[in-house]
């Protein structure tokens, strides 16, 4: 027989039960919607804008899960350079941005500086992120599109500085970089997915 405190050390506990199945089934709709149809591509760039955003808020989210916290780490030594940071700090600054400054309405609106990322508070986690990675080399990937049986290509470039305003589309294209997050975010949700 399992002891109370035994079972609050079992995992998932009924509360990450509760969260993870709402925060995955969301995240999995959304993933099928924008990366295997063209048509998410047709709609209203606020339409298109309102579902990442909401589906980079789930991953941030999802990231407070130990078990992802494990898929990160494993990444860090098993997996491509800056693949982890990408996973990790990249998707996350995105998400704090949208979280933070509500006032953009397509992704190409998207936009930071040093001003207004310290707007409030000098120094916090978005502005960390980007001036920790300043100058850094532009990382390439690739990836394949089964539904489009082609290759596809992308670059995420990191800004020289932070003074002038840096447009998120000049970090990461809107379609193929957010199809390549997704796919990404999901390979590292996978991990904790069991079928039963």
């Amino acid at each position: 027989m399992i002891k109370d405190d035994q079972a609050a050390e079992l995992r998932p506990n009924t509360q990450e039960v509760l969260f993870l199945t709402l925060a995955f089934n969301r995240f999995y709709d959304l993933y099928d919607e924008i990366v295997k149809s063209d048509k998410f591509w047709e709609q209203a760039p606020f339409i298109r804008f309102s579902k990442i955003r909401d589906v980079f808020n789930i991953y941030g989210e999802v990231l407070h899960y130990e078990p992802i916290k494990w898929v990160i780490e494993d990444m860090r030594v098993s997996r491509p350079p800056k693949e982890a940071e990408i996973a990790e700090g990249l998707f996350r600054s995105l998400r704090n941005l949208f979280s933070h400054f509500p006032v953009f309405t397509s992704w190409d609106d998207v936009w930071f500086n040093h001003d207004l990322l310290n707007w409030d508070k000098s120094n916090q986690s978005i502005y960390k992120f980007f001036h920790g990675h300043l100058n850094d080399s532009e990382v390439k990937y690739r990836f394949w599109d089964s539904n489009r049986e082609k290759m596809t290509y992308l670059s995420i470039r990191f800004p020289n500085q932070l003074h002038d305003k840096i447009m998120l589309a000049d970090v990461l294209t809107e379609k193929e970089g957010v199809e390549f997050s997704l796919i990404l975010m999901k390979k590292v949700m996978d991990y904790c997915v069991t079928s039963e």
